[in-house]
């Protein structure tokens, strides 16, 4: 294991990607969500609280994801970021459509709960291309505590 600390710029724009959505999110809000919100598993509410802490972190403080030099490795990380533009494009959507949980939780090229799982994915394979351990177990810290909750929310509406 080959740690480096120091600033990730990729780190940042992954994180900045993630956030600004959520900010306009917060200003437009599914109809109702608030009663799934009250429904929510208490110990995956704790897994997200802490693995998005964690993520925030070590996204920002390594920089093994800044890109160094290009080779057959950084197709990792360009997947990661494509994932990342899908995560945009599943925004987009949401924010044209009648913003209900219905049309939160609809599927992305087949990827369920695409808002959920796609920036997950992608900050899987952040740590992954980074070869970084602490990236990769705060994702899947995370990732139980953010699609755990999200899978919920969906299986609600049916």
């Amino acid at each position: 294991m080959n740690i480096h600390f120091g600033f990730s710029y990729i780190g940042l724009i992954f994180l900045l990607m993630l956030i600004i959505p959520n900010i306009i999110w917060s200003k437009n809000k599914p109809k109702n969500y608030d009663k799934y919100v009250k429904k929510e598993n208490k110990i995956l509410l704790i897994f997200e609280r802490i693995g998005e802490m964690l993520v925030t972190c070590t996204s920002l403080i390594f920089s093994d994801f800044n890109i160094n030099k290009i080779s057959n490795w950084s197709s990792i990380l360009l997947i990661a970021f494509i994932l990342m533009i899908l995560y945009e494009i599943y925004w987009i959507r949401y924010f044209k459509s009648s913003k209900t949980m219905r049309d939160m939780y609809i599927s992305l090229l087949g990827i369920p709960v695409a808002g959920a799982t796609l920036p997950i994915i992608a900050f899987l394979l952040l740590g992954i291309y980074g070869k970084n351990v602490f990236l990769i177990t705060s994702t899947i810290i995370l990732g139980i505590g953010h699609i755990g909750i999200h899978l919920n929310h969906k299986k609600e509406l049916t």
